[in-house]
């Protein structure tokens, strides 16, 4: 058996809208467009990703945002996880990237705390998907 190698390349992030999404994770949370094609039907293919991290790891992950179309995936905007945490933002510097965040607007639903991990606070994007900004220990 060869050595195999995967990655999760993309986590699907189910949005109201493209453009709203982009201007949110791209001017308050500083991510950088990766792509945005158009795919016909009302359809496009939207990758973002946290700054910098395109260029420091091949297998980075990077968010597609998927306009919902049905109920069901209306139903699951801000709510994909049940009301729990979905994605952990980890970040080399916790209180720079926490202040600038605060400074345009995030919504944070705590105040920063320290836990045995490392340095940690919940906030929400623009449709109340819950998120850990983190800064390991380690």
């Amino acid at each position: 058996m060869t050595n195999a190698q995967q990655h999760i390349g993309s986590i699907a992030l189910v949005v109201k809208d493209y453009d709203d999404a982009i201007e949110f994770y791209t001017q308050k949370l500083n991510f950088e467009l990766v792509e945005d094609t158009d795919l016909g039907d009302g359809k496009r293919w939207v990758l973002i990703s946290p700054p910098n991290s395109n260029r420091a790891n091949s297998n980075r992950t990077n968010l597609l945002l998927a306009k919902a179309t049905t109920p069901e995936q209306i139903s699951a905007i801000g709510n994909q996880t049940g009301g729990r945490v979905f994605l952990f933002l980890h970040t080399n510097d916790f209180w720079r990237d926490y202040n600038l965040m605060l400074s345009k607007g995030v919504t944070f639903n705590e105040e920063p705390r320290v836990e045995p991990y490392g340095t940690v606070v919940v906030f929400e994007d623009l449709y109340g998907t819950k998120w850990d900004l983190l800064q390991p220990n380690n």
